[in-house]
């Protein structure tokens, strides 16, 4: 078992409050976050971005350990994970995380690829945790 942390503050209250985000690891490091960052484009990061961060990565990672169970031993993976906040009521709600990924994998065939990139978006924790649409869309170049 593993277990990392991450943790906020947040001073001032609504739109006028102002919160900044610490990792363990140190990446993070005060990274402010706050209205502005999260629905105006200002500088900073939001919830919506760390999580499409994680799942991009977190499923990058589950298919490269999928390619290497099936044999393939080189290549490159690019995924971009867009994660959809919708109102909802009188709050919001993560309602998709739409996974776009370019790969090169020499030597792979198109069913073979489909197949184990299902597995992957299917086994990825980021995935299986979140609760709303997930979708996975390539572009494969052997």
């Amino acid at each position: 078992m593993t277990t990392n942390s991450a943790s906020a503050r947040y001073e001032g209250f609504g739109k006028d409050g102002k919160g900044h985000i610490w990792t363990k690891s140190g990446v993070l490091d005060a990274q402010p976050y706050g209205f502005n960052t999260r629905f105006e484009g200002k500088p900073g990061t939001n919830p919506e971005e760390l999580i499409a961060a994680a799942h991009s990565a977190c499923f990058t990672m589950a298919l490269s350990f999928a390619l290497a169970g099936a044999g393939h031993s080189d290549g490159q993976l690019d995924t971009e994970a867009k994660v959809t906040l919708e109102k909802d009521g009188d709050g919001f709600t993560v309602t998709k995380s739409a996974l776009h990924l370019s790969a090169h994998v020499p030597g792979i065939g198109e069913d073979e690829f489909a197949t184990i990139a299902a597995g992957a978006k299917a086994n990825c924790p980021i995935s299986k945790l979140l609760n709303c649409e997930i979708s996975l869309d390539y572009d494969l170049k052997n």
